[in-house]
């Protein structure tokens, strides 16, 4: 049997903070720690090399998915417990989200947006009930937060669109809520 597995969204980049790392890199040992697997975006760079070193330096199982066409450009980290090589973005994106227990998106861009906003469309539609939590480094989401109370006061998504995530300040809370979630 395999052990409980958070899937981690992040920033491919440093980001602009030193925090950004450090929360990265705390998410990365929280995980090894409680013996949860780590299943991510494979690279080897920003925050997504730093949640994935730190895990493997404090003993958890990885398990990273890649497209082909970003092997290089984000450096495919090769020396993970699984590393999976895909074909395309949307492959990547179903891969990982099908191999998790429950998702933390750490600071991040686009692609992190893209990632969250994908599985928040599927608990809206009643694909899925895994939880999903918003790192909140330092203040990163409270536009994002803003945004998603915009669109249900627009009449864009009902209220329980704030059900499907949950916002924790730092990777220990987070840590706490996952204890709690995959109890």
């Amino acid at each position: 049997m395999r052990p409980k597995s958070v899937c981690v969204y992040c920033g491919s980049r440093p980001g602009a903070d030193p925090a950004y790392m450090e929360e990265a890199e705390a998410m990365g040992t929280a995980l090894a720690q409680e013996g949860w697997r780590l299943v991510y975006g494979a690279g080897d760079v920003g925050l997504m090399g730093a949640a994935a070193r730190r895990a493997q330096e404090a003993g958890a199982e990885t398990f990273g998915v890649i497209p082909q066409h970003l092997v290089a450009w984000e450096v495919g980290k090769t020396d993970l417990t699984s590393y999976v090589v895909t074909e395309t973005m949307h492959e990547r994106k179903k891969v990982m989200f099908m191999n998790c227990d429950a998702v933390v998106v750490l600071p991040g861009g686009a692609g992190s947006l893209d990632e969250l906003f994908e599985v928040l469309t599927w608990r809206q539609l009643g694909l899925h009930q895994k939880p999903v939590f918003l790192v909140n480094t330092k203040g990163y989401w409270n536009p994002l937060i803003a945004l998603l109370k915009h669109v249900t006061e627009q009449g864009f998504a009902d209220e329980t669109l704030h059900d499907y995530y949950n916002v924790v300040p730092d990777s220990e809370a987070a840590r706490s809520a996952l204890r709690r979630s995959l109890s």
